[in-house]
């Protein structure tokens, strides 16, 4: 079966897109249409063994999340940063998890902790998931996903490396001073 990747796998990349943001600029809007992901149009649908990315969850993603990426997919909640409060109050269906921290690549946020764009974010999981080609396709559409790679290589690597919490909690302040703080996927 061909994915909406395009390699042969079962994998799923999903957004519920809130629509929030300018649609020119938001990155789910250009995943969706270059067929790199599928529309969510009501919560009530996102599959509950699917990995939900989350700033509020308590548990961070980790490498071993992988099988529920491939069974169940990753959804990326798009919304706006100055709604994400609101949006990220209730949790949603499927296993919320927050992001560990990640400098934003793209040229709204460039160099921010934790900005990251619904693309990042999602790229970023599937990296830190062993999806390293998907996760590199996912960025490929955007002038700047070059960037967000460069900045994150090495905490990437070793963030899918990590056999526990503790282990990315560890990472996280090796690269950025800080410990697991919130990280969203929007925009």
């Amino acid at each position: 079966m061909q994915s909406s990747l395009g390699i042969e796998s079962r994998l799923r990349v999903f957004v519920y897109l809130m629509e929030q943001d300018d649609p020119k600029k938001c990155t789910s809007a250009k995943l969706l249409r270059m067929n790199l992901a599928r529309q969510i149009r009501r919560r009530s649908v996102i599959p509950n063994r699917a990995i939900v990315l989350n700033p509020s969850a308590s548990q961070v993603l980790l490498p071993s999340d992988r099988a529920h990426v491939q069974n169940g997919g990753l959804v990326a909640i798009d919304c706006s940063w100055n709604k994400a409060d609101e949006v990220f109050i209730s949790r949603f269906h499927g296993l919320n998890r927050r992001l560990p921290l990640l400098m934003a690549g793209n040229p709204v946020n460039y160099g921010r902790i934790g900005r990251l764009t619904s693309a990042e974010a999602l790229a970023a999981s599937l990296m830190i998931t062993h999806f390293f080609d998907e996760g590199k396709k996912l960025l490929s559409v955007f002038k700047w996903g070059q960037t967000f790679l460069t900045l994150n290589n090495d905490p990437l690597m070793d963030y899918s490396s990590a056999n526990d919490p503790e282990a990315i909690a560890t990472v996280e302040e090796s690269y950025f001073g800080l410990r697991g703080t919130s990280q969203a996927s929007h925009n």
